[in-house]
């Protein structure tokens, strides 16, 4: 079941719906960079490693929480923050209505991103967005994060508002990034390859 690996229970789906469309700043590419990559169309350039365009990640499951105390569009926003701006319109999330432990409606939002390059592009946003200090906890907290193939991450919704990468324990933006590889050290090795680990 869909829902097993974090509530452990299935949860009832609505409709799929889309996310609303924002405004973002965009990045032109510096010259230099868009010379380079021109000659070598089948590598990518990330934290001064070269990757090959077949990317070792299988797909990317995003969910959040909305409860009743937070705004519904802040919170949607904190998740699309954390994309690549070209992959906002390709993203649809599921929404399910909860009921929490004292009777207050939780809505959960999450999705499932299967296509390869959004794959890498929001692997590659999170790796270039979690600070030195996030690394570096992540690096020592590892074993706590893998399972079966499966690499969770938990950003903080207000930092992902302010369009900050930050790793949180509390009321978070869960990520389960599933890797081709299962054995772990295959996975950490991914994951430095990448830059997410130092």
């Amino acid at each position: 079941m869909v829902f097993q690996w974090i509530l452990g229970v299935r949860l009832p789906t609505k409709k799929i719906s889309r996310l609303p469309k924002l405004f973002w700043e965009t990045r032109k590419p510096s010259p230099n960079l868009r010379e380079n990559l021109k000659d070598k169309p089948a590598l990518i350039r990330n934290s001064g490693a070269v990757l090959s365009s077949k990317t070792p990640i299988g797909y990317i499951d995003i969910r959040v929480f909305a409860h009743a105390t937070e705004n519904v569009d802040k919170v949607l926003n904190a998740v699309l923050n954390i994309l690549p701006s070209e992959l906002i319109d390709q993203v649809a999330f599921k929404k399910a209505n909860l009921t929490g432990h004292h009777g207050n409606p939780i809505i959960l939002y999450e999705t499932r991103i299967k296509e390869r390059d959004a794959v890498q592009k929001i692997f590659e946003k999170l790796s270039s967005g979690l600070s030195a200090l996030d690394k570096e906890l992540l690096n020592n907290e590892i074993v706590q994060h893998l399972e079966n193939g499966n690499l969770y991450i938990r950003l903080d919704k207000q930092s992902a508002y302010l369009k900050e990468f930050k790793v949180s324990q509390g009321d978070p933006i869960h990520f389960r990034i599933h890797f081709k590889k299962h054995s772990q050290e295959e996975v950490v090795e991914i994951c430095r390859k990448f830059g997410l680990l130092p």
